[in-house]
């Protein structure tokens, strides 16, 4: 497996995992439906949080959640809508992104709540 692969791989258990330890429900990982993908789709009480992460080893070429474009925003948005009625959900939905940067020397990891509202 790639390198990349490997990284994005590990970022998404450090975003579960923090998820977790803040009090959020894992719903499902890697939710595909049609071209989308959503990363981590979780709960904490009456919010449904569709979760992506993005993995980068450094800023140097922009911070992680640079790297979500308008494209991956639409195909989420609808996979999610997909989610929520396919289960009958009476939940509001929040799109969030977890930037890790994972180098040699540190795990920096942030999120981002409402992250399609700052584009």
């Amino acid at each position: 497996m790639a390198d990349h692969n490997e990284l994005g791989k590990k970022g998404e258990q450090l975003a579960v995992d923090f998820l977790i330890k803040n009090d959020y429900k894992i719903l499902e990982k890697n939710y595909r439906y049609l071209k989308a993908e959503v990363d981590i789709i979780a709960q904490k009480k009456d919010v449904l949080a569709a979760v992506e992460v993005k993995t980068r080893t450094s800023s140097y070429f922009g911070n992680p959640e640079e790297f979500v474009n308008p494209k991956k925003i639409k195909l989420l948005i609808s996979a999610i809508d997909n989610y929520v009625v396919e289960r009958d959900l009476e939940v509001d939905v929040r799109f969030d992104i977890i930037a890790i940067i994972n180098n040699k020397k540190e795990i920096k990891i942030e999120h981002l709540e409402d992250a399609f509202l700052h584009f």
